[in-house]
């Protein structure tokens, strides 16, 4: 224990930048996000300890409180609802045709059948209609369209 104390107080600054420096390379290796934020805090931590000397426990408190408030903020900075898209339909290609009027291409029956969408056949539902009449977009459900009849869909 004693040999350990005294490589850490002799070389302090340094081994923060050696750990950064292998949490980084570990990075690389690694799938995910998950020894940056660690890299990281070893750094700010070998930063503050190059300015400011302070004793070996109080860095280590230090990367502690450092790693966890970067692995905090990053959580929930990355969080699923925090990234709004001014185009959240994008990837939902059939959303973009509702309040469309497309044309029955096989006759729904049942409440199922197919519409034509410029050069593109989709699966529809909705009320019965002959092939060749005319009906309204009005959802989407997976990939299938959602459509009623064009006369009453005003």
């Amino acid at each position: 224990m004693q040999s350990m104390t005294y490589l850490i107080a002799q070389f302090g600054t340094l081994l923060w930048f050696a750990l950064a420096v292998v949490l980084f390379v570990l990075e690389s290796f690694v799938p995910g996000v998950h020894f940056l934020w660690f890299g990281v805090s070893a750094a700010v931590v070998g930063l503050i300890a190059f300015v400011v000397p302070i004793a070996w426990p109080w860095q280590v408190i230090a990367f502690a409180l450092i790693a966890l408030a970067t692995v905090f903020w990053v959580r929930n900075k990355s969080r699923e609802d925090s990234q709004k898209s001014d185009v959240p339909d994008l990837n939902v290609r059939g959303a973009q045709y509702i309040g469309r009027i497309v044309t029955v291409e096989d006759a729904i029956t049942n409440g199922r059948g197919k519409v034509r969408v410029n050069d593109t056949v989709w699966a529809a539902e909705g009320e019965d209609a002959a092939r060749g009449s005319r009906v309204k977009v009005t959802g989407v459900d997976g990939t299938v369209l959602v459509v009623s009849r064009a006369d009453i869909a005003a």
